[in-house]
């Protein structure tokens, strides 16, 4: 890993008080956010898990700004960006935060590489070779820099995303589901860059997560159900969140 180990700062990277999300109206509205309260812990790897439905990647989507929330408030840092307007939010994500989409959301004419450095061009800012080379070099994209996505495996697109999410060194790196598309292999690596990424740079990783291999890489595990946090986990292994998994899908006795 290039460069020296660096400690965190103290605080949250990310907090919300009173966090809810509703959609629709009457009788129809679905409460996917239920007056959440959650502090996403500066320069730790935080998984988010749960059932289909509980609201875990509409959690994420509103602490990184990417949805509006019904009531409640939001901070990056110090910032609370419930009250931004959104040229001063779009600001505020592409400097600050990383972003890891299930669906890759790559521009289909630049190659890999215009993609990767696309939002730090944007930002006026280049990126540093050496932790570009690593970056790079770990998740297999050497000989695959100057193809553009229709010429990329769904895998090899997911490296590219990652690499996108990581090469500016944001203070916060959202991602969603990052492995999905990854054989074991390559998803291992993803996870392992995830991991350096937060004990050596001191970033700050919020990961939703089906998978409890996965969510073992992380510091702590924040458990969803039906739009509240219900539980939480510290150093987690993967046995550890299969059976807290099973315990939440168990039937009530009582």
């Amino acid at each position: 890993m290039p460069g020296e180990t660096v400690l965190a700062a103290p605080g949250a990277a990310a907090r919300a008080r009173s966090l809810t999300k509703a959609y629709g109206k009457g009788e129809t509205t679905v409460l996917a956010l239920d007056a959440v309260d959650v502090d996403i812990e500066r320069g730790r790897f935080t998984a988010v898990m749960g059932p289909s439905g509980s609201g875990k990647s509409t959690l994420m989507h509103c602490l990184a700004g990417l949805d509006t929330v019904s009531a409640g408030q939001v901070w990056l840092g110090s910032t609370e960006i419930t009250g931004l307007r959104e040229r001063e939010l779009t600001r505020l994500r592409r400097d600050r935060v990383g972003f890891v989409f299930q669906s890759f959301n790559l521009l289909p004419t630049l190659t890999a590489a215009e993609n990767i450095s696309l939002p730090m061009n944007i930002a006026g800012r280049r990126p540093d070779p050496d932790w570009w080379d690593h970056v790079v070099d770990t998740l297999g994209l050497r000989d695959r820099l100057r193809h553009r996505p229709s010429q990329l495996s769904g895998g090899q697109q997911q490296r590219v995303a990652c690499a996108r999410a990581l090469v500016s060194r944001p203070e916060l790196i959202f991602a969603d589901e990052p492995t999905g598309n990854l054989d074991s292999r390559a998803g291992a690596e993803v996870l392992s860059l995830l991991r350096s990424a937060v004990d050596e740079l001191a970033q700050t990783v919020v990961m939703v997560s089906h998978d409890p291999g996965a969510a073992a890489h992380a510091d702590q595990v924040l458990f969803l159900g039906d739009g509240r946090v219900t539980d939480r986990l510290s150093e987690p292994t993967a046995e550890s969140v299969w059976e807290r998994m099973r315990s939440f899908a168990a039937p009530r006795t009582d």
